[in-house]
This record gives structure tokens, C-alpha cells and sequence, in this order.
């Protein structure tokens, strides 16, 4: 190789033009610092989960990512946020939720300290969203958001639900089929994406009654309650349930409980769906008495620091759109084996993040599709991490 040949070659990856990308991470790759502002408790399984994932991916991108738990208070979420952007030595990046619109003062203060920030699976909405505009334009240093279509996934949950009530023929004397909807909350954009694609289905469902659409916090113990208040309104009605939809897993696995307490057989008389791919709901998909859960979102935390690593290395997400959209998908009994052992026990460093970068030429294109994650997992104990 001449010397120019060199010199053009050393010059190309310095500005990221020749930068190894949707490879391994080049060796002399800047060290990243990454803060995560996590608006769960401590032991939440999706928002650890989502944690948990950042680490891992960090571990393969070359990224030190460091998390502040804000246990589910949203003045101690603005609180940690606030002190990150205050530091002296400040992240290069700092990823946020913007759950009950919390995240709106960090952004702000991000912008005026110049630090970079990322949304991460709740952006922003209402007013907020007309006062500011997209990502860029009046916060310079909001780089854009990471969602998933939690829409396609509500309306996915509850056709699972109409599809097997219209098989098994769980009409009510009315000649409908009677679902309940359990909600996490009327206000999170996560929570209202998901409790749209509920009614939307149920709309396009001539056949179909949503007898009442509750919230239950996010809970498994409120959703208990709530659902058994709707079995013993359904009974005295004369009402055949037939179906429940739960915004999440541990919801899913309260109104579990309250099918049971009432009598009935959840997978044989009547059927359940959650959303979270957490580990108790792959356990009851496995004993048939939860149709599906569907997710996958907590890959979110990976996806970001993907999304982030390439970013500092010259090639921009939003070459694309600032606005990534990651699609979500259903887990069953009859898919559980793909992807369970992974969940299960949370062996995210099986997962090769390094497959996922963006190919040169194609900034801003990814693929973090469930096939797509499968083909990246390295053997069970052979991750080497």
C-alpha cells in the first residue's frame, strides 16, 4: 500500500467514513459515556430489563453506560437528570423517558449545558410537542427519539384475543364476543399508543364489545382487583367474558389470578394477553393459560446505544429520521423456544450488538427485528462475557 493509500485510509476512519460499521467496534474507538435516567423501581423486570440490555450492548460497542434509577418518582427522575446535565465532567450522552411528560425541564437544561440527549420509548406529546418541534430544531442537542409501535402491537394483542373467542365460539347470549381492557394509564404515551390499537381492533370488530376499558396503574394487584370486579359485573349482567386484555405482563398475571379466583379456566374458557416478554409470562404461555405476550421493547436499551454509538462515530441515525421506530412482536407457545432461554435468564451478552450497527452507505437503516436477533445469539454459555 502507497503511503497516500495509508494516510487516505487512516483519514476515512478518523471521520467515519471507512469506520468498521455493522462490524466489531475498531479497537482505538473513542470510549463512550452514556448516563441513563430510568423511570422504574428497582426490580421493575422491564425497565431493569431495558437497563440491562444498555450494558450489554455497551460491553460490545466499546460504551460505558451508567444508570440512575428514579424508583417511579418523576421529581426524583427530573432531579438525577438535572444534576447529570449540571456536572462538570459531563456524559456524551444522556438517554431519558419522557414518562408523564417528566423529561421535558432535563431536555431543556441538556440543551443550554450542551449535552446530547436521547428519548427513549416514551417522546414527546400535546403541547410540548407543538412548543418544541421535532428533534433538532429548537433543542439542538435532542437528537431524536427511539419508540416502538406499541399501536400495531395493542390492536396485534386483542385480534389475538377476537380470533380465539370467534374459534371457540365464546359468544354471550347477545350473540357478541365481551372483552375487558386493563390499561396502565391514561396519560403515558407507551400506555395510550397501546390502549389505541385496543379499540381500534375492537372497531373494526362488528362482533365484538368492550365492556369496559379500566387502568390499573401498571400493576399486578390493582389489575387483580379491577378484573375481579368486572367478572362479578359480567356474571350478575349475565355477561360471558370472553377475553381480557392487559397493557403489560404483571397485569396480565393479576387478572390470571382473578380468572382463577372466579371460577374459570384461563386458556380453556377464557384467554388473556400481556405485553412485556417478561419471564412469569413466558412461564404461563408455557402452561397455556396466557395466550401471548407480546414485546420485545425492552431492547430499546440496546437499540439506543447502537443508535448512540454510531452517531459518534460518524454515521447518524437520522440520515434516516430522528424518529426510530422499532416493531414489536408476540410470543406464543408456539414460538416460546426462540427466544425464551435468552429471556429467561437475561443473558444479553449473547447477543452480538455489534450485527446491528448501520452498513456503510446506510446511516440511519437498521434492522432489530425479532429473525434478526435470533441469528445474532451466540450458543447458550458461550458468550464469553
Amino acid at each position: 500500500m502507497t503511503a497516500f493509500l495509508r494516510i487516505l485510509l487512516v483519514v476515512g476512519m478518523a471521520c467515519g467514513v471507512l469506520a468498521p460499521i455493522g462490524r466489531a467496534v475498531a479497537a482505538d474507538a473513542k470510549p463512550l459515556n452514556i448516563v441513563f435516567v430510568n423511570p422504574g423501581k428497582t426490580g421493575e423486570v422491564y425497565w431493569d430489563m431495558v437497563a440491562q440490555t444498555m450494558q450489554a450492548a455497551g460491553r460490545k460497542l466499546n460504551v460505558n453506560v451508567e444508570v440512575l434509577t428514579s424508583e417511579r418518582n418523576y421529581r426524583t427522575m427530573q432531579e438525577l437528570g438535572l444534576s447529570v446535565v449540571a456536572r462538570s465532567d459531563k456524559p456524551d450522552f444522556l438517554i431519558l423517558s419522557n414518562e408523564e411528560s417528566a423529561a421535558v425541564p432535563i431536555l431543556d437544561a441538556a440543551n443550554a449545558a450542551g449535552v446530547r440527549t436521547l428519548l427513549l420509548s416514551n417522546t414527546l406529546i400535546g403541547e410540548d410537542s407543538v412548543r418544541l418541534g421535532p428533534p433538532r430544531r429548537t433543542l439542538k442537542t435532542w437528537l431524536g427519539d427511539i419508540t416502538t409501535d406499541l399501536t400495531t402491537a395493542g390492536a396485534r394483542m386483542a385480534n389475538a384475543l377476537i380470533g380465539a373467542a370467534r374459534d371457540e365460539k365464546w359468544q354471550s347470549p347477545d350473540g357478541k364476543i365481551h372483552l375487558l381492557g386493563i390499561g396502565g394509564d391514561e396519560i403515558t404515551p407507551a400506555s395510550i399508543a397501546r390502549n389505541a390499537g385496543l379499540q381500534l381492533a375492537v372497531a373494526a370488530a362488528p362482533d365484538v364489545v368492550l365492556d369496559r376499558m379500566l387502568f390499573a396503574n401498571w400493576t399486578q394487584s390493582e389489575a387483580e382487583q379491577v378484573a375481579a370486579n368486572y367478572l362479578s359485573w359480567a356474571q350478575r349482567k349475565g355477561i360471558r367474558p370472553a377475553g381480557i386484555w392487559a397493557g403489560n405482563d404483571p397485569m396480565a398475571l393479576g387478572a390470571l389470578k382473578a380468572v382463577a379466583a372466579a371460577g374459570l379456566s384461563p386458556g380453556q374458557n377464557i384467554q388473556v394477553v400481556g405485553l412485556n416478554w417478561s419471564e412469569d409470562a413466558l412461564r404461563e404461555i408455557k402452561a397455556g393459560r396466557l395466550l401471548l405476550t407480546d414485546g420485545g421493547h425492552f431492547l430499546l436499551g440496546g437499540w439506543s446505544i447502537v443508535l448512540l454509538r454510531d452517531y459518534a462515530d460518524g454515521c447518524d441515525f437520522a440520515a434516516a429520521s430522528p424518529h426510530v421506530e422499532v416493531k414489536t412482536s408476540a410470543i406464543t407457545r408456539d414460538n416460546l423456544a426462540s427466544v425464551g432461554a435468552l429471556i429467561r435468564t437475561r443473558a444479553f451478552d449473547r447477543i452480538d450488538f455489534t450485527r446491528f450497527r448501520a452498513k456503510p452507505g446506510r446511516c440511519g437503516q437498521y434492522d432489530f427485528s425479532v429473525d434478526a436477533l435470533i441469528s445474532s445469539l451466540s450458543p447458550t454459555g458461550a458468550a464469553g462475557e
